[in-house]
């Protein structure tokens, strides 16, 4: 599998000169989060024939039960959505990246041609031509692994026609060991293979039973032949697996003169997946090994602060505006960062200390697409914050979010540092309420509370 490779250290690999306004200069450090060069295929031979004699079989046995209908003739394509989603109560823009498409040009080695003519895709010396669509995840894969952030979904309703689980999943190069996997024949008769899934994370159902359009069917992994986590998904015209089918519509994709996709994404998708803020430089960590993600929203004053910046399909000959804004919404740092390299994946930090207390804002735009992240500088009191009666504790807090009122709550919002509601608390306790936050990223939080004397109370609180 050719994915992304997890380096020991990212070393300074670019340093550019930021001329502000003000007339300092800030360094760019970082570049290209580079994918592994190996080219690895997800399942050899042998897997790859064993998989479709046991479909084969479950879809006789299928059949048999009455739970699978035989579908003689495709009438229309099929409308996929995207298989790749973030996990709710997560905030970064976007999770996920490209690093192969189909290849069409049988011949090998290094004879490639993707849907769009271009070589985005890759062969072996032994013969094989990649045969699906990699989506890897970033920034910080291993990360998301652990904390189930990029989950995999059905392209399209079906039926689950096969399901493997149970196997190690945080492969990081070709161990022809077996990946887990749902396989699901679409409603329109086509077949997909949903692959590299998390061991444990494959929903509950069974072979037989159906799932609904973007239904959840498990958390992208590092199972099998692979070299870091990232989804394959191999889709068939039906359960012969005669015709392999590419789902992008494409001049040099002979088969499709119609997108199989509800809405195609760009070739390149350009994208900024996250803006974070960080206490120290982000360590990539040899692979499997989680990586040192140093993601911070709070600090104290006179804190060297890292501001950084991930990317999906960086363009040379793009730029980026940053601005580092200070608590009365004037930046204290405003500028422009060229974009010399085309890169699939890459991240840029810059160094920064800030002196003064209050909540910051730290703003990139491009390619049209502007993200902004809140923090924190100065101390907030771990004690209660209490707002007319109303106490919220511990500030910062971790796993538990303590709320204790003399009045009536109606309803809780907690939101984001982006304003993205993810967490609904309803039925209070009028005297403590006790909420659950475990599955929560560390950040910056605003708790809104509806009080039943038609009142608001918005209360900001951290999570570390």
């Amino acid at each position: 599998m050719k994915t992304q490779k997890n380096p020991q250290v990212l070393m300074l690999l670019f340093l550019i000169g930021i001329q502000l306004s003000s007339g300092q200069s800030l360094i760019a450090n970082g570049g290209e989060y580079p994918h592994n060069t190996n080219n690895v295929n997800c399942l050899n031979d042998f897997q790859r024939n064993e998989i479709k004699q046991l479909l084969t079989t479950n879809v006789i046995t299928l059949k048999k039960q009455g739970k699978l209908k035989t579908i003689s003739k495709r009438t229309s394509s099929a409308n996929f959505i995207w298989p790749v989603k973030q996990a709710d109560g997560f905030a970064y823009s976007d999770v996920w990246a490209i690093s192969n498409y189909v290849d069409h040009n049988s011949n090998y080695p290094d004879l490639l041609t993707d849907y769009n003519c271009g070589t985005r895709t890759y062969d072996t010396n032994s013969g094989y031509n990649h045969q699906g669509i990699d989506i890897f995840t970033w920034p910080f894969s291993w990360k998301m692994v652990d904390d189930n952030q990029a989950e995999i979904i059905a392209a399209e309703g079906g039926l689950i026609i096969g399901k493997i689980d149970g196997n190690f999943d945080r492969s990081c190069e070709l161990n022809n060991n077996q990946w887990n996997a749902i396989y699901l024949q679409h409603t329109d008769g086509s077949i997909g293979w949903y692959g590299h899934m998390k061991n444990g994370s494959l929903t509950p159902k069974g072979i037989g039973e159906t799932v609904t359009q973007g239904e959840f069917l498990g958390v992208i992994g590092s199972s099998g032949n692979s070299t870091g986590p990232h989804l394959h998904f191999e889709v068939y015209e039906d359960n012969t697996y005669t015709q392999l089918i590419d789902p992008y519509s494409g001049t040099c994709n002979a088969l499709n003169g119609t997108s199989w996709w509800q809405t195609q994404k760009p070739y390149l998708n350009t994208n900024i997946n996250a803006v974070l803020t960080h206490s120290a430089v982000p360590g990539f960590n040899t692979c499997p090994t989680t990586e040192t993600t140093n993601i911070s929203n709070y600090f104290n004053i006179g804190d060297t602060i890292y501001f950084a910046v991930y990317l999906r399909d960086q363009v040379s000959g793009t730029s980026m505006n940053l601005k580092i804004i200070q608590p009365n919404n004037i930046p204290l740092y405003d500028w422009d960062n060229n974009l010399n390299n085309d890169f699939s994946a890459s991240y840029w930090f810059w160094n920064v200390p800030i002196n003064t207390a209050g909540e910051w804002k730290w703003q990139v735009t491009y390619n049209g697409q502007t993200e902004t992240h809140s923090f924190n500088v100065g101390t907030l009191s771990k004690n209660k914050v209490e707002e007319n009666l109303v106490s919220v504790y511990p500030n910062p807090f971790s796993d538990e979010l303590l709320i204790s009122t003399n009045h009536s709550i109606k309803k809780g919002v907690l939101f984001n540092a982006l304003g993205k509601p993810v967490l609904n608390i309803e039925n209070f306790n009028t005297k403590l309420e006790s909420i659950n936050t475990s599955n929560l990223a560390n950040g910056l939080y605003f708790l809104n509370l509806k009080m039943n004397n038609n009142t608001e109370k918005n209360i900001k609180i951290i999570k570390n």
